[in-house]
Protein backbone atom coordinates (compact mmCIF):
# COMPACT_ATOMS: atom_id res chain seq x y z
CA UNK A 1 0.00 0.00 0.00
CA UNK A 2 1.41 3.31 -0.79
CA UNK A 3 1.58 5.90 1.83
CA UNK A 4 0.97 9.56 2.48
CA UNK A 5 4.08 11.65 2.40
CA UNK A 6 5.05 15.14 3.30
CA UNK A 7 8.78 16.44 3.30
CA UNK A 8 11.25 15.96 5.81
CA UNK A 9 12.25 19.52 6.60
CA UNK A 10 11.34 23.10 5.69
CA UNK A 11 12.99 23.95 2.35
CA UNK A 12 12.90 27.55 0.80
CA UNK A 13 13.62 29.17 -2.86
CA UNK A 14 13.87 32.95 -3.78
CA UNK A 15 13.70 34.63 -7.90
CA UNK A 16 11.24 37.11 -9.91
CA UNK A 17 7.85 35.72 -10.56
CA UNK A 18 7.09 35.71 -14.35
CA UNK A 19 4.62 38.18 -14.64
CA UNK A 20 4.95 40.95 -11.92
CA UNK A 21 8.29 40.93 -12.06
CA UNK A 22 8.51 41.30 -8.27
CA UNK A 23 11.24 38.93 -6.32
CA UNK A 24 9.34 36.33 -4.05
CA UNK A 25 10.38 33.88 -1.64
CA UNK A 26 8.82 30.88 -1.20
CA UNK A 27 8.95 28.03 1.83
CA UNK A 28 7.53 24.82 1.72
CA UNK A 29 6.64 23.30 5.20
CA UNK A 30 5.96 19.68 6.26
CA UNK A 31 2.11 19.49 6.69
CA UNK A 32 0.29 15.99 8.56
CA UNK A 33 -1.41 13.43 6.66
CA UNK A 34 -4.76 14.44 4.89
CA UNK A 35 -3.77 18.23 4.67
CA UNK A 36 -3.18 17.90 0.90
CA UNK A 37 -1.45 21.17 -1.20
CA UNK A 38 -2.17 24.25 0.97
CA UNK A 39 -0.50 27.74 -0.23
CA UNK A 40 -0.23 30.29 2.59
CA UNK A 41 -0.16 34.05 0.70
CA UNK A 42 2.14 35.65 3.85
CA UNK A 43 1.99 38.84 1.78
CA UNK A 44 -1.81 39.04 3.50
CA UNK A 45 -3.51 40.22 6.34
CA UNK A 46 -3.38 36.88 8.38
CA UNK A 47 -1.73 34.77 6.03
CA UNK A 48 -4.78 33.15 4.01
CA UNK A 49 -4.74 30.14 2.63
CA UNK A 50 -5.97 28.32 -0.61
CA UNK A 51 -6.31 24.23 -1.15
CA UNK A 52 -5.08 23.54 -4.77
CA UNK A 53 -7.99 21.77 -6.18
CA UNK A 54 -10.20 22.05 -9.07
CA UNK A 55 -12.69 23.46 -7.42
CA UNK A 56 -10.64 26.46 -6.39
CA UNK A 57 -9.57 26.99 -10.00
CA UNK A 58 -10.77 30.77 -11.15
CA UNK A 59 -8.22 31.23 -14.34
CA UNK A 60 -6.82 28.62 -16.67
CA UNK A 61 -5.31 31.83 -18.70
CA UNK A 62 -1.74 31.43 -19.53
CA UNK A 63 -1.15 29.52 -16.44
CA UNK A 64 -3.44 27.85 -13.63
CA UNK A 65 -5.06 30.31 -11.08
CA UNK A 66 -6.51 29.05 -7.90
CA UNK A 67 -8.26 31.15 -4.82
CA UNK A 68 -10.72 30.83 -1.78
CA UNK A 69 -13.13 32.28 0.11
CA UNK A 70 -10.73 34.47 1.91
CA UNK A 71 -9.63 36.28 -1.00
CA UNK A 72 -6.02 34.37 -1.29
CA UNK A 73 -5.13 33.87 -4.73
CA UNK A 74 -2.05 32.30 -6.71
CA UNK A 75 -0.88 32.66 -10.26
CA UNK A 76 1.08 29.89 -11.96
CA UNK A 77 0.77 27.39 -9.54
CA UNK A 78 1.20 24.21 -12.48
CA UNK A 79 5.13 23.97 -12.01
CA UNK A 80 5.26 23.25 -7.41
CA UNK A 81 2.62 21.41 -8.14
CA UNK A 82 3.86 19.21 -10.93
CA UNK A 83 6.80 18.95 -8.76
CA UNK A 84 4.82 17.76 -5.83
CA UNK A 85 2.64 15.37 -7.96
CA UNK A 86 5.80 13.73 -9.51
CA UNK A 87 7.52 13.32 -6.65
CA UNK A 88 4.67 12.09 -4.62
CA UNK A 89 4.42 14.59 -1.66
CA UNK A 90 0.90 14.63 -0.71
CA UNK A 91 0.40 17.10 1.86
CA UNK A 92 2.94 20.65 2.43
CA UNK A 93 1.80 24.60 3.21
CA UNK A 94 3.75 26.20 0.01
CA UNK A 95 4.24 29.87 1.85
CA UNK A 96 4.95 32.73 -0.30
CA UNK A 97 5.07 36.91 0.21
CA UNK A 98 3.39 37.35 -3.34
CA UNK A 99 0.53 36.13 -5.87
CA UNK A 100 3.39 33.58 -7.48
CA UNK A 101 6.11 31.11 -7.36
CA UNK A 102 9.34 32.54 -8.50
CA UNK A 103 9.68 31.48 -12.22
CA UNK A 104 13.42 30.51 -12.47
CA UNK A 105 14.37 29.07 -15.80
CA UNK A 106 10.77 28.74 -16.35
CA UNK A 107 10.97 25.24 -15.60
CA UNK A 108 9.62 22.67 -13.01
CA UNK A 109 13.27 21.49 -11.80
CA UNK A 110 14.02 23.92 -9.49
CA UNK A 111 10.68 22.87 -7.13
CA UNK A 112 11.79 19.71 -7.57
CA UNK A 113 15.23 20.27 -6.40
CA UNK A 114 13.21 21.75 -3.78
CA UNK A 115 11.97 18.74 -2.41
CA UNK A 116 14.97 16.51 -3.20
CA UNK A 117 17.04 19.07 -0.84
CA UNK A 118 14.15 18.53 1.93
CA UNK A 119 13.78 14.98 1.51
CA UNK A 120 10.15 12.64 2.00
CA UNK A 121 8.42 12.08 5.23
CA UNK A 122 6.16 9.24 5.18
CA UNK A 123 3.28 9.38 7.51
CA UNK A 124 0.64 6.58 8.75
CA UNK A 125 -2.36 7.16 6.38
CA UNK A 126 -2.64 5.34 3.01
CA UNK A 127 -2.15 8.13 -0.10
CA UNK A 128 -5.25 8.89 -1.75
CA UNK A 129 -4.79 7.49 -5.05
CA UNK A 130 -7.48 8.77 -8.12
CA UNK A 131 -8.35 5.72 -10.41
CA UNK A 132 -10.90 4.52 -12.82
CA UNK A 133 -12.42 1.99 -14.21
CA UNK A 134 -14.13 3.69 -17.14
CA UNK A 135 -12.98 6.14 -20.32
CA UNK A 136 -13.38 9.88 -19.15
CA UNK A 137 -12.94 12.14 -22.30
CA UNK A 138 -13.05 16.14 -23.05
CA UNK A 139 -13.00 17.97 -26.44
CA UNK A 140 -13.00 21.19 -27.29
CA UNK A 141 -11.91 23.42 -30.13
CA UNK A 142 -9.50 20.83 -31.40
CA UNK A 143 -8.22 19.93 -28.22
CA UNK A 144 -9.04 15.82 -26.74
CA UNK A 145 -8.50 14.51 -23.57
CA UNK A 146 -8.70 10.77 -23.14
CA UNK A 147 -8.53 9.62 -19.34
CA UNK A 148 -7.88 5.17 -19.40
CA UNK A 149 -7.79 3.17 -16.92
CA UNK A 150 -4.25 2.84 -15.67
CA UNK A 151 -2.53 1.25 -12.73
CA UNK A 152 0.38 4.10 -13.59
CA UNK A 153 0.66 7.24 -14.17
CA UNK A 154 1.72 7.66 -17.72
CA UNK A 155 0.89 10.70 -20.69
CA UNK A 156 0.91 10.28 -24.29
CA UNK A 157 0.83 13.94 -25.69
CA UNK A 158 0.55 15.43 -29.09
CA UNK A 159 0.73 19.24 -29.79
CA UNK A 160 1.66 21.05 -33.41
CA UNK A 161 3.22 24.21 -34.05
CA UNK A 162 1.90 25.54 -37.36
CA UNK A 163 4.31 27.07 -39.52
CA UNK A 164 7.29 26.38 -37.37
CA UNK A 165 10.33 24.06 -37.96
CA UNK A 166 9.10 21.96 -35.13
CA UNK A 167 5.70 20.91 -36.70
CA UNK A 168 4.14 18.01 -35.19
CA UNK A 169 5.64 16.77 -31.30
CA UNK A 170 4.67 14.09 -29.69
CA UNK A 171 5.38 11.74 -26.55
CA UNK A 172 4.54 9.13 -24.51
CA UNK A 173 5.88 8.30 -20.50
CA UNK A 174 5.31 7.13 -17.85
CA UNK A 175 5.60 9.44 -14.80
CA UNK A 176 7.94 8.41 -12.17
CA UNK A 177 10.16 10.97 -9.77
CA UNK A 178 12.90 9.60 -12.15
CA UNK A 179 11.34 9.99 -15.42
CA UNK A 180 9.93 13.08 -13.86
CA UNK A 181 13.50 15.25 -13.19
CA UNK A 182 14.97 13.31 -16.17
CA UNK A 183 12.70 13.41 -18.84
CA UNK A 184 9.96 16.58 -18.14
CA UNK A 185 11.09 18.71 -15.12
CA UNK A 186 13.77 20.92 -17.12
CA UNK A 187 11.60 21.49 -19.71
CA UNK A 188 11.02 25.94 -19.81
CA UNK A 189 7.61 27.53 -20.63
CA UNK A 190 7.01 29.34 -24.03
CA UNK A 191 5.54 31.27 -26.29
CA UNK A 192 4.94 33.16 -29.77
CA UNK A 193 6.88 36.00 -30.20
CA UNK A 194 3.10 37.29 -31.69
CA UNK A 195 2.03 37.08 -27.97
CA UNK A 196 3.92 39.03 -26.25
CA UNK A 197 2.72 42.79 -26.88
CA UNK A 198 -0.48 41.47 -25.53
CA UNK A 199 1.03 40.17 -22.72
CA UNK A 200 2.88 43.72 -22.03
CA UNK A 201 0.01 45.41 -22.61
CA UNK A 202 -2.10 43.55 -20.01
CA UNK A 203 0.65 43.97 -17.35
CA UNK A 204 2.02 40.59 -17.70
CA UNK A 205 5.41 38.88 -18.14
CA UNK A 206 7.31 41.73 -16.61
CA UNK A 207 9.57 39.09 -15.08
CA UNK A 208 10.05 36.89 -18.26
CA UNK A 209 13.15 37.18 -20.33
CA UNK A 210 15.22 34.01 -22.75
CA UNK A 211 16.88 33.15 -18.97
CA UNK A 212 13.26 31.38 -18.27
CA UNK A 213 11.40 31.01 -21.66
CA UNK A 214 11.42 29.60 -25.22
CA UNK A 215 10.17 32.34 -27.81
CA UNK A 216 8.95 31.19 -30.98
CA UNK A 217 8.85 33.37 -33.58
CA UNK A 218 8.71 33.23 -37.58
CA UNK A 219 9.31 29.54 -37.17
CA UNK A 220 12.70 29.95 -35.50
CA UNK A 221 12.95 28.89 -31.87
CA UNK A 222 14.94 31.91 -29.76
CA UNK A 223 16.20 30.46 -26.57
CA UNK A 224 19.09 30.50 -23.80
CA UNK A 225 21.57 28.44 -24.94
CA UNK A 226 19.25 26.46 -27.34
CA UNK A 227 16.37 23.42 -26.59
CA UNK A 228 17.11 21.36 -24.07
CA UNK A 229 15.34 18.30 -25.82
CA UNK A 230 14.17 18.56 -30.18
CA UNK A 231 10.89 18.05 -28.44
CA UNK A 232 11.76 20.24 -24.91
CA UNK A 233 8.03 22.36 -26.26
CA UNK A 234 5.58 18.97 -25.52
CA UNK A 235 7.45 17.64 -22.98
CA UNK A 236 6.55 21.07 -21.16
CA UNK A 237 3.18 21.05 -21.99
CA UNK A 238 3.00 17.31 -20.65
CA UNK A 239 4.57 18.81 -17.46
CA UNK A 240 1.92 20.90 -17.18
CA UNK A 241 -0.22 18.62 -16.65
CA UNK A 242 1.54 16.71 -14.34
CA UNK A 243 0.86 19.65 -12.01
CA UNK A 244 -2.82 20.07 -13.29
CA UNK A 245 -4.21 16.87 -12.84
CA UNK A 246 -2.74 17.19 -9.09
CA UNK A 247 -5.51 19.82 -8.90
CA UNK A 248 -7.85 16.02 -8.36
CA UNK A 249 -6.26 16.39 -4.86
CA UNK A 250 -4.98 12.57 -5.25
CA UNK A 251 -2.27 11.42 -6.84
CA UNK A 252 -3.17 10.35 -10.63
CA UNK A 253 -3.35 6.27 -11.90
CA UNK A 254 -4.29 6.61 -15.33
CA UNK A 255 -3.01 6.96 -18.78
CA UNK A 256 -3.92 10.30 -20.11
CA UNK A 257 -3.76 10.71 -23.68
CA UNK A 258 -3.99 14.40 -25.23
CA UNK A 259 -3.52 16.36 -28.41
CA UNK A 260 -3.28 19.75 -28.53
CA UNK A 261 -4.09 19.88 -24.15
CA UNK A 262 -3.56 23.63 -22.61
CA UNK A 263 -4.80 24.85 -18.75
CA UNK A 264 -8.22 24.70 -19.57
CA UNK A 265 -8.32 21.69 -21.12
CA UNK A 266 -6.30 19.68 -18.65
CA UNK A 267 -8.71 21.40 -15.73
CA UNK A 268 -12.01 20.49 -17.52
CA UNK A 269 -10.86 17.19 -17.82
CA UNK A 270 -9.82 16.59 -13.92
CA UNK A 271 -13.28 18.17 -13.31
CA UNK A 272 -14.61 15.13 -15.62
CA UNK A 273 -12.43 12.89 -13.60
CA UNK A 274 -13.61 14.11 -10.07
CA UNK A 275 -17.55 14.08 -11.25
CA UNK A 276 -16.92 10.53 -12.65
CA UNK A 277 -16.25 9.26 -9.34
CA UNK A 278 -18.22 11.26 -7.34
CA UNK A 279 -15.98 13.69 -6.07
CA UNK A 280 -17.32 16.98 -7.67
CA UNK A 281 -20.79 18.04 -9.02
CA UNK A 282 -20.78 17.59 -12.59
CA UNK A 283 -20.96 20.70 -14.82
CA UNK A 284 -19.09 22.34 -11.98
Amino acid sequence: MEMQNTIAEEVSYSGIALHTGVRVHMTMKPAPADTGIVFRRTDMKGSPSVRAHAACVIDTRRATTIASLSKAYVVLVEHVMASLHAAQVDNVFVEMDSAEPPIGDGSALPFFNMIKQAGLKQLDQPAKIWSCDKIVSYEHNGTTMVVLPSDKFKISCTVEFDGTALGTQFLSLEVTPDSFERELAPCRTFAAYSDLAQLFAAGLAKGGSLDNAVILHNGAIISSGGLRFPNELVRHKMMDMVGDMYLSGKRVHAHIVAVRPGHPSNVETVKKMLAATGELPAGM
